[in-house]
């Protein structure tokens, strides 16, 4: 049987990277280039066009920004993924990128494999996130641990505190996927079956109109839900 070949647009502004991201990728087994854009509208009209598996897409661009490129193409086409691939790592863009529907974040030293890694990761359903990005995102929930940890003078948050109307539940679960746990993962520590997290994930997502676990993960840094929770 013939193994699935993925369908990958590139959107980069400038013409060497493009082309190199391209040549890279034209390397790759099972990976087929279907269009290159020079700015984020050119990404959205080309989705448009070929309706790709996955997007590599660049954060600053001119005419129309990664984010916002992200933010239309998930909107229009959510059976296209976007990975973010970028020479940028900080706060602003990483977060926004997630938010606006990214699955995937890689900066622009990443090899062929982390890159072809990524692309399979998210087509698989799961997020495709390099060491550093991994990185930020636990020391960001490190940060938000430290802030929310309950003391003397302000106990733990109470269900009825906890935003979107989540339950303690839905809260521990939301804090465990932001560790990067799987739903196996989340089972075995709640000691519950995966049908009964796939539950919670699912009612925890409606309540707070995510799309996918990269989003859950940045709602929960947004709103300090943590391990602490209970």
């Amino acid at each position: 049987m013939t193994a699935a070949v993925t369908r990958v647009l590139v959107a980069d502004d400038q013409t060497v990277v493009r082309e190199g991201i391209v040549m890279l990728l034209g390397l790759l087994p099972g990976i087929e280039v279907v269009g290159a854009a020079g700015d984020g509208e050119e990404a959205v009209a080309l989705v448009e066009r070929h309706h790709p598996d996955v997007v590599l897409m660049d954060l600053r661009m001119p005419r129309c920004d990664g984010v916002e490129a992200t933010r239309r193409i998930r909107a229009a086409h959510p059976e296209t993924e976007v990975v973010v691939l970028t020479t940028y790592a900080d706060d602003d863009s990483l977060f926004p990128a997630l938010q606006a529907g990214a699955r995937g974040y890689l900066t622009k030293d990443a090899g062929a494999e982390q890159i072809a890694r990524a692309i399979a990761d998210v087509r698989a359903g799961t997020a495709g996130l390099s060491p550093q990005v991994q990185l930020r995102l636990l020391e960001r929930l490190s940060e938000q641990q430290g802030r929310s940890a309950p003391t003397a003078d302000r106990p733990a948050a109470r269900p009825d505190e906890l935003p979107d109307g989540l339950t303690a539940r839905e809260a521990e679960v939301l804090a465990l996927i932001a560790e990067g746990l799987s739903n196996a993962e989340i089972a075995q520590r709640l000691f519950v079956s995966q049908a009964t997290v796939k539950t919670h994930i699912n009612n925890l997502f409606a309540k707070t109109a995510v799309r996918d676990r990269a989003q859950a993960v940045a709602y929960a840094f947004r709103h300090g839900i943590t391990g602490t929770q209970q």
